[in-house]
């Protein structure tokens, strides 16, 4: 394991092991205003939701690194404090890389990237209209983290206002990742496409208590097939199979069979109920794995 510090590199390439590491990123295109009317619109992945009563995002237009300008859409909340951020979806995701270039003060991003401008309803800069979810703000405090090249400055925003195309809603009125297909943002050209193999869910923690991995059996706790993430998955259960229930799954076809296959070769039993329980457990049965696990020879 190689250990840096930030001393250790020139900034822009500490930058870019950050980058690389702090990954995927959201990104909020932050579309703002200056005190003459001028438009500007330009990604962030410097970005996150931080509360939700009240609603506030950050985003952090940070100082450049190779000459410490600041970036427009920094002037603007400063001169005008409000914002509108939009997620990105694969959809635009050229055209809002387009829009990241550093053209000259008062050039409309809009045009140049080929979006259209819609008026917002409670702020004034303009809002995507190509754009899946808008979200109108107020810019509650701009939080400069220093004055060198590659220094953040937090631009801390409370939501006035959300607008949602209701396509990417599922029938419960919930947004669908699949259909929102998010990118997001990694080291260098690199970015990610939240969609289709993509996406997995994992259950939330039990409210009660789960009975933790160090509670597992040793022997399945230090399985060569089970991994890390299977063993978080069994540990997430209030309590194990009774001693009926393992009985009576185990008078089942199949384990009746490895039973007897195996009947000579107590690792082979081993591995082979190990397998078939990080099968069971990808299908999400944890249930089902425990019962299996359980089983006696």
């Amino acid at each position: 394991m190689k250990t840096i510090y930030p001393k250790d590199l020139p900034v822009p390439e500490f930058h870019a092991l950050l980058q690389g590491s702090v990954a995927p990123r959201p990104i909020a295109f932050a579309s703002t205003i200056d005190s003459e009317g001028n438009v500007n619109l330009s990604p962030f992945s410097f970005f996150n939701l931080f509360s939700t009563n009240p609603p506030i995002l950050v985003f952090s237009p940070s100082r450049r690194v190779r000459d410490n300008t600041t970036k427009h859409t920094l002037e603007n909340v400063h001169e005008v404090p409000e914002v509108v951020i939009h997620v990105v979806h694969y959809g635009m995701v050229e055209q809002m890389s387009l829009a990241s270039t550093e053209y000259p003060k008062g050039v409309d991003e809009f045009v140049k990237a080929g979006f259209t401008a819609v008026p917002s309803s409670q702020v004034k800069p303009p809002r995507i209209k190509e754009a899946r979810v808008s979200m109108e703000c107020k810019v509650n405090e701009v939080k400069s983290l220093g004055d060198t090249g590659g220094a953040g400055n937090l631009v801390i925003c409370e939501v006035l206002c959300v607008h949602v195309d209701e396509d990417i809603l599922d029938e419960k009125g919930i947004i669908d990742p699949n259909k929102l297909d998010l990118v997001a943002r990694l080291g260098g050209n690199w970015y990610s496409r939240t969609n289709g193999s993509c996406l997995f869910e994992i259950p939330k923690p039990l409210r009660t208590l789960g009975i933790g991995v160090d509670q597992i059996p040793e022997e399945i706790r230090n399985s060569a097939i089970l991994t890390g993430n299977n063993l978080g998955r069994l540990g997430n259960v209030e309590s194990l199979p009774s001693e009926e229930e393992i009985e009576k799954f185990g008078e089942k076809p199949e384990i009746q069979e490895m039973r007897v296959r195996f009947q000579n070769d107590p690792a082979s039993w081993a591995d082979h109920l190990h397998l078939l329980a990080k099968e069971t457990l990808e299908e999400g049965d944890v249930e089902k794995a425990w019962l299996i696990l359980l089983q006696k020879p």
